[in-house]
Order: structure tokens, then sequence, then C-alpha cells
């Protein structure tokens, strides 16, 4: 069965193909841009709160995005208050 899903192919999971793009992004964003790496939380606050709704009905103020820098790491944080009832 492995053997078939290797020549096949497996569809993955969107919320890996969502980790791996922000895997990406930020790789990206680290590589490129030197201390002014915060500018990008914008728009990637924006870019998730245009996913979160297209499931949830959720407002601007409950999607926050950071960047912390914990020792030698920085950290990315995504709180995400979402609604009691779903949609």
């Amino acid at each position: 069965m492995a053997f078939l899903s290797f020549l096949l192919g497996e569809k993955k999971k969107s919320a890996s193909v969502a980790k791996e793009r922000l895997q990406i992004i930020l790789a990206h964003e680290r590589s490129g841009r030197g201390s002014s790496r915060a500018d990008y939380l914008p728009k990637l606050q924006q870019e998730l709160m245009a996913v979160i709704s297209k499931y949830v009905k959720v407002s601007p103020g409950d999607v926050k995005v950071s960047v912390e820098k914990q020792d030698n790491f920085e950290v990315l944080e995504v709180k995400i208050e979402l609604p009691d009832e779903v949609r």
C-alpha cells in the first residue's frame, strides 16, 4: 500500500500545506530583510483572515499575529479567537 502511495502520490492535508507555506514565507523574510522583518505581519494577518473567514465568521480583531524573540529563536505567534458557534 505504501508503494502505491509513493508511485501515485498522496494528497497532502490542507493543514500541512499551510504549515509548509508559512515556513517558506518566514524563511524568505528572515533571509532577505535584516531588521525590518516585522513588516510582513500585517499582510500575513490579512491573508490568514481571508482563509479563516471562508470557514468561520470572525472579525479582524479576532486574528492576531506577532513575532517574539526568545533566546536565539524567533517565535511566530498566531492567536485566533473563534466564536462559540461555528457556521
